[in-house]
């Protein structure tokens, strides 16, 4: 008990420490909704629509092989009746087999998906973490948070982020 009251004292001294000179002077703060950028944004709608046309048709072949593998597995159903025993069971394991390898390819395409999509948002973050330093040394900021529970409309500056975002990059510029 006498351990946790010291590092309660302790905590404290230091947070009176951090405020005194923020009393003097008040600290610049900025909040940016990360999530809100890589939804908004044109680089990261951009990567979006890169991602969707570079995955669109691997897509619609899952899904057009998953609608013969159930129009397969009607059939069966309907047909199982006067089916020999023995015909029955070869094409259970047919389907078997088909929706194994349907799981396969569809574990594959999310695997490959995932990571260019990781690629894609990656540089958007970066491109993102730019504008946010820009924009904390031209406007002399003292912290720009990206993580928190809640913030004021008047520290978020998450539509400065966009728009500068949304400007094309000088010649030259990365």
């Amino acid at each position: 008990m006498k351990t946790f009251a010291i590092q309660w004292l302790a905590a404290a001294a230091v947070v009176a420490a951090a405020t005194a000179p923020a009393q003097a002077q008040e600290l610049k703060i900025g909040y940016v909704n990360s999530e809100r950028v890589l939804r908004e944004a044109v680089p990261a709608k951009a990567a979006q629509t890169k991602l969707e046309a570079e995955f669109g048709k691997r897509e619609r072949e899952l899904a057009d092989l998953a609608t013969k593998l159930k129009a397969a597995a009607d059939k069966l159903e309907k047909d199982g009746p006067t089916l020999a025993p023995s015909e029955q069971q070869r094409r259970q394991r047919e389907l078997v087999d088909q929706d194994r390898e349907i799981q396969r390819k569809r574990r594959e395409f999310q695997e490959d998906l995932n990571q260019r999509r990781n690629e894609e948002l990656a540089a958007v973050v970066e491109r993102a973490n730019r504008v946010i330093k820009q924009i904390f040394d031209s406007e002399k900021y003292d912290v720009i948070l990206q993580e928190v529970v809640f913030a004021s409309n008047k520290v978020d500056i998450t539509d400065k982020v966009i728009k500068g975002l949304n400007t094309p990059a000088a010649p030259g510029a990365k």
